[in-house]
């Protein structure tokens, strides 16, 4: 039996931190980002050539009674399989996301979400993820093309005041 401590929390509805030389922190990702009060805190470890990440929803991620919204489904499986980037040391951002919703995500009980690389060529790369069940039912499943980007470039434009 497997243990999955981390409980996805609510939004703090805290105002946006100050802004420390016009940016924002480092980490303001909707998604994992730990600057962000808003932020769902999704949290991943990698293997050998995957990312995981055990969570439960909280029912701030609601949308049919007792279940997750497909959007926040949409965004987990996406945030899975951009986590790869770390474990392969490369910047690649969403070209493609098809998300199959095979089964209903429950609120409230443990999940497993995987993610893993399934081909390259050129600069995009193949990628899938999964969410599933404590008994290992795959509940949702995501398809994604990345596109490897040059770093400095996409980066060296910030909009140094987004509103």
């Amino acid at each position: 039996m497997v243990v999955f401590p981390q409980m996805v929390k609510p939004m703090s509805r805290a105002k946006t931190p100050p802004r420390k030389s016009g940016k924002y922190p480092n980490n303001y990702c909707f998604a994992c980002g730990k600057d962000n009060p808003d932020s769902m805190r999704l949290r991943f470890s990698e293997t050998q050539d995957t990312v995981i990440s055990r969570l439960r929803l909280h029912k701030r991620y609601a949308g049919p009674p007792g279940y997750c919204h497909g959007g926040i489904i949409a965004t987990i499986l996406d945030e899975a399989m951009a986590k790869l980037n770390k474990l392969l040391s490369v910047t690649a951002v969403t070209g493609h996301l098809a998300v199959d919703y095979l089964k209903p995500v429950p609120l409230g009980q443990p999940l497993l979400v995987e993610a893993r690389e399934i081909n390259v060529k050129g600069r995009r790369r193949f990628r899938e993820s999964e969410i599933l069940s404590k008994s290992g039912e795959v509940l949702a499943r995501g398809t994604g093309v990345f596109i490897t980007v040059d770093a400095q470039k996409l980066f060296s434009n910030r909009i140094k005041n987004p509103s």
